[in-house]
């Protein structure tokens, strides 16, 4: 048994929940934070046998495209009192997964 932990940006979970569970996959949903932009994200765990990984995977890479979007940094100029937003290009979307062994799987 395996367990896929799939980061994946917010606007493609509901969709992505949807096609897994239509391929009746069990998904476990939790809400985090991205690091660098601050925004939401959220983290699947999917418990799946090691024969269905690659078909997990092929759903994710299906409905999690990367796409641009642009977004204020704001460095700090001079003294704390001067903030000058400054827009950037970055990209977003896309999956981040881990595919990790399961040593024992029970369902109480």
């Amino acid at each position: 048994m395996k367990l896929v932990i799939a980061i994946v940006h917010d606007e493609d979970s509901h969709q992505l929940i949807e096609k897994l569970t239509e391929a009746d996959f069990s998904v476990t949903k939790l809400a985090s934070t991205g690091g660098f932009l601050k925004s939401g994200n959220t983290t699947l765990l999917i418990g799946v046998q090691k024969e269905k990984v690659s078909e997990v995977i092929k759903i994710i890479k299906k409905v999690c495209k990367t796409r641009k979007q642009i977004t204020t940094t704001t460095p700090m100029i001079g003294d704390n009192s001067n903030y000058i937003p400054i827009p950037i290009e970055v990209i977003v979307g896309g999956a981040t997964i881990f595919v990790v062994d399961i040593e024992r799987f029970e369902k109480i």
